[in-house]
């Protein structure tokens, strides 16, 4: 009995300390807190962290970017988007999911490549250049052409945002993309697909849904979920993963420029 009690105070333990980290966190940078503006006035310029794609015309190029959602949900969420640009070319392509635009929930080119998400300043995630990442362009075109809710959308648990970028890490695992454990949606699989590849695309996970499941991989680590709420390790780039706040560690960025 007391190793349940000590097992539900420090499940409780943590879940309070994240929450206070992911207050103070948006405290300090004006991110995820209560609306002090409308969403139609909240900045969305970029956030000059995306290479200028006419300087870098010879290269090709992938990122991976995740922000803060609008408003309260901020303090629990993330919304996560993709850019490339082939070798020659002089102009980024953006694909995200966006609930309130229709029922093609797929968006392209919806904001700009490193645009703050209506105030939120976003953070890279995945920086993939030179050799080799056009054939990752490839991979990524058809892993958006081939996913499976484009016309579906659900905040919590999924499908959402989260689960867009989740579908591509798995059909790309080159992309070795890391979602944060704040990202609501990423480890949605429905009923009748309950286990498979991790979001990263270099592990295992089993998920309910999204909402009961675990998953262990090179990117993700070790990951438990518990309705929505991610715990786990990450030893790759060591840290903690915790909901709401997202993470605590070393910077897991990750980082590739071939030549």
């Amino acid at each position: 009995m007391k190793r349940i009690r000590r097992v539900t105070f420090g499940f409780w333990a943590i879940l309070c300390l994240s929450f206070g980290l992911s207050l103070a966190n948006a405290s300090l940078s004006g991110d995820g807190g209560p609306e002090t503006r409308s969403w139609r006035t909240a900045p969305r310029h970029s956030a000059g962290i995306a290479p200028d794609p006419a300087r870098e015309a010879d290269v090709a190029i992938v990122q991976v970017y995740s922000a803060a959602t609008y408003g309260w949900r901020g303090l629990f969420a993330q919304h996560p988007w993709i850019i490339f640009k082939r070798s020659g070319k002089t102009a980024f392509t953006r694909y995200d999911v966006v609930g309130w635009r229709g029922s093609d929930v797929v968006q392209r080119n919806y904001a700009l490549p490193d645009g703050l998400w209506y105030g939120a300043q976003p953070r890279l995630l995945v920086d993939h250049r030179g050799d080799g990442v056009d054939a990752m362009i490839d991979a990524i075109e058809a892993a958006i052409k081939s996913y499976p809710y484009a016309h579906t959308y659900r905040s919590y648990p999924g499908p959402n945002s989260n689960t867009f970028l989740a579908h591509i890490g798995r059909q790309v695992p080159a992309l070795k993309l890391d979602l944060p454990a704040n990202a609501i949606g990423k480890d949605y699989r429905p009923l009748a697909d309950p286990a498979g590849l991790s979001p990263s695309g270099s592990g295992v996970q089993l998920s309910l849904l999204g909402l009961l499941g675990a998953s262990v991989g090179v990117q993700e680590g070790i990951e438990i979920n518990v309705l929505g709420l991610n715990f786990g390790l990450d030893l790759n780039s060591v840290g903690f993963r915790l909901p709401f706040i997202g993470r605590i560690g070393l910077d897991d960025t990750t980082v590739s420029h071939h030549p």
